[in-house]
C-alpha cells in the first residue's frame, strides 16, 4: 500500500524536511503518493543528491494543480548523478524547474537532465545567467531521449535583477539567437522581463518582437557601451497575443489548404505530443493540412515550425477555449517553397522549443 503525503497541510519552509523524512523511511520499490501546491522536482533531485538513492516520479497529469504525483525510491545510485526527466512537462515548466534546480544546486553538485530533444537552449540560458560554471556534457543522443549530465563547477555569479531569464547572444552561434529567443519569450508571464547582453543594440531583433507582438511589450537599454549593451524586454498584458497577425489569417483567402484530418493530442504525454504533430505536418502535400486540437494554447509550437518551416507553413487559430485550443496547421501552395517539411539544418534538434 502506497504511503500518501499531502504537502499543502505543512508550511512551504518544511516542505523539504517532510518529504525527506518520509522518503527516507519508506523501503526500496515502495511508492508515495503527493498531494502539493507547487512543483517538488528541486527538491527530489536534491534528495537523490544529498542521499545517492535513484528515484522516480510521474505526474497524474503534469500542467494540473495542486500537483499529484507518485513517487518510487529505488536502489542507490550505480551513477554519481541523480536523473530528471522532463519529458511529459510543457516547455514552460521545463525551463521553470530546471533554472530552480540548478540555483540550489552546491559546487560540483549535478543531475542528469532526461528530454525528448536537445536542450541546447537550456545550455545558453544556463550560461548565460550563472556564468562559466556549467559543465555540460552529453551522454547520450537519439530515439531514447537526450541524456545531458550538468554540473555545477563553481559559485555562481547569477544576478537576476529581477529579470525571468537572461540570454548573452554574444556566446549563442548566430543562427540559434533569434530563434531561442523567441522561443523562451513566448513563455515567460505577462509582466515577466528578458534580459539580453548584445555586442550592440540588437535592432533587427527588435524590429521582429514589433512585428510579431505589436505593441505588447516594452524595449529598455540599460547599458550601452562598447561590445556590450544590455537590453529588458518586459511582456506586457497580453503580450503573447497574436498582435502582429502570426496566425496567417489575413492570407487565409489566398492560400486556403484543405483539412484532411483532426489530430487530438489531449490524451497524450506532452512528450509524445510534439512528435506527432510534426510527423502529421511532414505528411502533408502542399495545399493540405490538419486541425490540431490541444489542451492549452500550443503557442511555442507556432515559433518552432516558424523557425524550422519554409514560406508554405499556415497557422490559423479556429477556437481557444479553456481545456480545447484548435489550430489549422497546414502547408500553402507557395511558389518556390520547399517540398518537404521541416528545414534539415545544422541545429535543427536543439532549435527546439525547449
Amino acid at each position: 500500500m502506497a504511503t500518501e503525503l499531502d504537502l499543502r497541510e505543512h508550511p512551504e519552509d518544511e516542505h523539504r524536511r517532510t518529504l525527506f523524512d518520509t522518503l527516507s523511511e519508506t523501503e526500496t520499490g515502495d511508492t508515495v503518493e503527493i498531494v502539493a501546491d507547487r512543483d517538488l522536482d528541486p527538491h527530489l533531485v536534491c534528495y537523490q543528491i544529498e542521499h545517492d538513492r535513484e528515484i522516480e516520479w510521474t505526474y497524474a497529469d503534469p500542467d494540473e494543480e495542486p500537483r499529484e504525483l507518485s513517487v518510487t525510491k529505488r536502489d542507490p545510485l550505480e551513477a554519481d548523478l541523480g536523473t530528471i526527466d522532463v519529458r511529459d512537462l510543457k516547455p514552460q515548466r521545463r525551463h521553470e524547474v530546471l533554472l530552480a534546480i540548478f540555483d540550489e544546486l552546491g559546487v560540483d553538485e549535478g543531475f542528469v537532465l532526461l528530454n525528448d530533444h536537445d536542450p541546447k537552449p537550456l545550455y545558453h540560458e544556463l550560461r548565460s545567467m550563472h556564468g562559466d560554471v556549467v559543465d555540460w556534457e552529453y551522454s547520450s543522443r537519439g530515439d531514447d531521449g537526450w541524456r545531458v549530465e550538468v554540473v555545477k563547477t563553481g559559485e555562481s555569479d547569477a544576478d537576476d535583477e529581477g529579470v525571468v531569464t537572461r540570454y548573452d547572444v554574444r556566446d549563442i552561434p548566430k543562427e540559434e539567437r533569434h530563434p531561442t529567443i523567441h522561443y523562451r519569450y513566448g513563455m515567460i508571464p505577462e509582466g515577466g522581463t528578458m534580459e539580453l547582453i548584445a555586442p550592440h543594440e540588437p535592432r533587427p531583433l527588435r524590429g521582429e518582437f514589433q512585428e510579431r507582438y505589436g505593441n505588447a511589450f516594452s524595449w529598455e537599454i540599460v547599458e550601452n557601451e562598447p561590445g556590450r549593451c544590455r537590453v529588458q524586454i518586459t511582456k506586457a498584458a497580453g503580450g503573447d497575443a497574436d498582435a502582429s497577425g502570426d496566425t496567417n489569417e489575413t492570407e487565409a483567402d489566398d492560400e486556403a489548404v484543405e483539412v484532411l484530418e483532426e489530430l487530438d493530442v489531449r490524451d497524450l504525454p506532452p512528450a509524445q505530443r510534439h512528435e506527432q504533430i510534426f510527423a502529421a505536418y511532414d505528411d502533408l502535400t502542399a495545399g493540405t493540412g490538419f486541425v490540431l486540437v490541444n489542451d492549452h494554447d500550443p503557442k511555442p509550437l507556432y515559433h518552432q515550425f516558424e523557425a524550422e518551416t519554409g514560406p508554405a507553413f499556415r497557422w490559423e487559430y479556429r477556437q481557444k477555449e479553456p481545456g480545447e485550443f484548435r489550430v489549422l496547421i497546414g502547408k500553402t501552395k507557395v511558389a518556390g517553397s520547399e517540398p518537404s517539411g521541416r528545414k534539415e539544418t545544422v541545429g535543427d534538434a536543439s532549435n527546439a522549443p525547449f
